[in-house]
């Protein structure tokens, strides 16, 4: 095996593949990043048995092979180059990698012992914005459950085209929170559900990171799934996984559609509200009161502690309905209007044991439910 290449594509792909590689493993194997030159360029593949990692790079290859590298090792090296060609040649179990200025060997293992990336039937298939997926992704991973007691709940659910529903609906709960995510489809009307690993959504959304910066947004995701598995290709990279086996909860039934009281915000004053409340929290319980004053038109932020005192903060709302009050875990309700991306918010909700539901004023595509605290 015999290749040249730039550093800068170089690096691009191990950022890309080395994320799971880098990550500690019972099989030694999987630390390592296989290399495959063929006539038509270079092609990185990392795996940990459950997420694959592929990225295309240019290069001129003389000598087509297969090798397995160090992922960390590999990536620590390049990254100190200073020189923009990069030279690199298998010799034996040890690979060469030379600039006009330097030369190393990087002691590796045969591509033969490296785990084989299945290929996945495209029987579903989409096209989505690259930017609006990953903003959408980033919208909904963040509630999965961090256990996988309920290894459904560990994963993001994916409505392609069922009942009402013109594109793709994304869904994930932890039982305490709830977030639901309306992404539109420019290809594809195949009727079809899924439920993606959070750590695989996760990972795109980092690799997206990484690639959009180089690329810009206004290119197209593919995503093409069968029965049990599921791949996204953006630009050079391709990342497949397995899919959670199971059902995912109906949680539409706790969605309320209707409310006794609902109160109009502005998002960064509810916010900095929250947080002076989260001060004078008893630590562990993270309870903060949301009392909504029909006939002052204020929604009042709360929060009383043995230890460190007691807060209010009156904040100017548009009151609809009555006056209502519940209890409710400000860390879960932080991570929620962080993620919404709207200017204003309304707060919705239906008494002190119901679901409460956070939204982007006049906006439909993005519902936060947080469950309340029982007092």
């Amino acid at each position: 095996m015999k290749f040249t290449c730039t550093k800068e594509n170089l690096i691009k792909g191990l950022q890309i593949t080395s994320g799971i590689a880098s990550k500690p493993s019972n099989l030694p194997i999987l630390s390592h990043i296989h290399i495959n030159a063929t006539d038509s360029g270079v092609e990185l593949v990392s795996t940990n048995l459950e997420i694959a990692i592929k990225s295309y790079i240019r290069a001129k290859v003389e000598n087509p092979g297969t090798f397995a590298i160090p992922a960390k090792t590999f990536l620590d090296y390049i990254s100190l180059l200073h020189e923009e060609q990069v030279h690199i040649e298998l010799e034996g179990a040890q690979l060469i990698v030379s600039t006009s200025t330097s030369s190393t060997k990087i002691k590796g293992c045969s591509a033969d012992d490296y785990p084989v990336i299945p290929e996945i039937e495209e029987t579903h298939a989409y096209t989505i914005v690259a930017e609006e997926l990953k903003k959408a992704f980033t919208q909904v991973v963040f509630s999965v459950a961090k256990n996988e007691i309920r290894p459904e709940l560990s994963g993001v659910y994916c409505s392609f085209f069922g009942e009402n529903n013109p594109g793709l609906i994304l869904a994930s709960t932890d039982s305490y929170r709830l977030t639901e995510k309306k992404v539109s489809v420019d290809q594809g009307g195949d009727d079809f559900t899924c439920i993606v690993p959070g750590k695989t959504i996760g990972e795109f959304i980092r690799i997206l990171g990484v690639t959009l910066s180089k690329t810009g947004a206004e290119s197209n995701v593919r995503l093409w799934a069968s029965e049990n598995q599921i791949a996204m290709r953006y630009g050079d990279f391709e990342i497949t996984s397995r899919l959670i086996a199971g059902s995912y909860p109906d949680y539409t039934q706790i969605i309320p559609t209707d409310f006794e009281s609902t109160a109009a915000v502005p998002g960064t004053v509810l916010i900095n509200a929250i947080k002076a409340a989260s001060i004078f929290t008893t630590t562990g319980v993270n309870a903060v009161m949301f009392d909504i004053d029909s006939g002052s038109s204020l929604l009042r932020v709360s929060s009383v502690s043995t230890q460190t005192g007691e807060h209010t903060t009156s904040v100017d709302a548009i009151v609809v309905g009555g006056t209502n009050a519940i209890l409710l875990n400000h860390k879960y309700v932080l991570d929620g209007l962080q993620h919404i991306g709207a200017d204003d918010i309304e707060f919705k909700m239906n008494g002190p044991d119901a679901p409460c539901v956070f939204k982007g004023k006049e906006r439909d595509d993005y519902v936060y439910i947080v469950m309340p605290i029982r007092q």
